[in-house]
């Protein structure tokens, strides 16, 4: 039973241009756009509100500080993702260095992180739209606008809006990644527009009396906000699961990553700044589910609330495509190395896509968010995330310990400072956390090794050779 047996590089690098190849698509900008479409979306329009009322005017540092935990584990990110450009993201790279044991609990871990993701982006998604809607007079039966005992003091049965969206954008993912990326690169471009938008409009209404106190909850407050609002960030690590399907991961692959995440990070500041000077933070208390709309009611600039709406719908569909993307392809690199039934690997003749993991996953997601109230679960799918930028940092200093003359693409600056530095911000966030989360998680865990003992270790690619 050797629980830490590892992959070789080449064995990786080789893995990826047999049967089951995917199709390159993807260049540096596409690789750019797709990370923020990832992050740009619930936690810009529903996070802020919630951090508002946790950290007051200083959410603008409770983002920072989430950022810099992001940046740190993204360097380590590019790091791999350039020199092992294979599929599967923090998996792949765990399996090549820490071994197969830690590399199941990641991936299963990972499972959890996106699908949970994707899910409660579409509940969100649900809100907005069925706001949108509202406006124009158009009315979705109130039984099928939530979950079951979603709405106190109203029978629902199922969130219809959240079902049908996810089934869209699985649909979408199926046939193949170049028009996944056509619509995604138009989505986050109309969103960014919608941003600077708010941006500029609303600078003009900002009152810095709002700002004071700055720190109303104290340094508590603020790193508890921290570890809340990292759930805004999560998606830029699904760039590196993009790797397979890059024209040239070498150097698309870093430029992707870091400039998604450091855009993402300067408008979430931004915007957190403006939200908080032009509605005091209190008066978030009810309306945290609509901050950006609130903040455009307050200052009396009606005619961009629709277009606020609008931005928001299409921000939160790219969330779930992207989140929904990545699902897919660390699914696809499990069931590759035999730790996953054979059926998610298989690629679609003429899509060229993993057809059948895709709709599979997909639909899953869809239930999900239409028949449970996934909005409390934010904080185990950070944990689940935040666990995956600890083991990266990890498996960089092991890999550059083990590996020295390995030819790397992009190199982390600062080994081992900035890897230590990535566990150490990562470790903090995860300690502000609740204990509910913990037992979640460890329950979660649990399952993942009984799958792993009964299924995936004696079916993994690597005890067959060894056998």
């Amino acid at each position: 039973m050797n629980l830490l047996r590892k992959k070789s590089i080449s064995t990786l690098l080789a893995g990826s241009k047999e049967g089951y190849s995917l199709k390159k698509e993807l260049g540096a900008l596409d690789l750019t756009l797709l990370g923020i479409g990832a992050i740009i979306g619930t936690g810009i329009f529903v996070l802020t509100g919630t951090g508002a009322l946790t950290a007051g005017p200083s959410l603008m540092i409770s983002f920072v500080i989430a950022g810099l935990a992001c940046l740190f584990s993204a360097l380590a990110y590019a790091e791999f993702a350039s020199t092992v450009p294979v599929s599967g993201s923090v998996y792949t790279y765990t399996y090549a260095t820490l071994g197969e044991l830690v590399a199941w609990i990641i991936g299963w871990d990972l499972i959890l992180e996106y699908l949970l993701a994707v899910s409660a982006v579409s509940v969100g998604w649900s809100g907005y739209f069925q706001s949108l809607l509202g406006g124009l007079g158009i009315h979705i039966p109130v039984a099928f606008t939530g979950a079951p005992g979603s709405v106190p003091g109203t029978t629902t049965y199922f969130n219809l809006p959240a079902l049908v969206i996810v089934l869209l954008i699985t649909a979408l993912l199926s046939v193949g990644v170049k028009q996944s990326k056509k619509v995604n690169n138009v989505m986050v471009i109309v969103k960014l527009i919608v941003v600077l938008l708010f941006i500029f409009v609303g600078f003009k209404y900002v009152k810095p009396d709002n700002w004071h106190p700055f720190m109303p909850f104290g340094l508590g407050g603020v790193f508890s906000t921290a570890a809340l609002v990292f759930f805004a960030f999560i998606g830029f690590d699904a760039v590196a699961s993009a790797a397979e399907e890059t024209k040239n991961p070498n150097k698309d692959l870093p430029k992707g990553i870091m400039f998604s995440l450091l855009i993402c990070t300067l408008l979430y500041v931004i915007v957190s700044g403006i939200m908080t000077g032009i509605v005091p933070y209190k008066q978030f208390e009810g309306n945290i589910d609509h901050p950006i709309s609130l903040a455009i009611q307050v200052a009396g600039i009606d005619w961009v609330a629709g277009i606020i709406d609008v931005g928001a719908i299409l921000g939160m569909t790219t969330v779930m495509l992207v989140m929904l993307y990545g699902q897919t392809r660390i699914m696809f690199s499990m069931s590759r190395d035999g730790l996953m039934p054979k059926m998610f690997s298989q690629v679609h003749p003429k899509y060229q896509t993993p057809f059948k993991a895709t709709w599979m996953l997909g639909i899953i997601a869809a239930l999900m968010g239409s028949l449970i109230p996934l909005q409390e679960l934010a904080e185990l799918v950070n944990i689940g995330t935040l666990s995956a930028f600890m083991l990266i940092s990890v498996a960089v200093l092991v890999l550059r310990y083990t590996k020295p003359d390995l030819k790397r693409a992009f190199r982390c600056p600062g080994v081992p400072f900035v890897p230590i530095l990535a566990i150490v911000f990562c470790g903090f966030l995860i300690l502000q956390l609740g204990a509910a989360t913990w037992i979640r998680f460890v329950i979660w865990l649990g399952i993942g090794l009984i799958v792993y003992f009964v299924y995936s270790r004696k079916h993994s690619k690597l005890n067959k050779v060894n056998e």
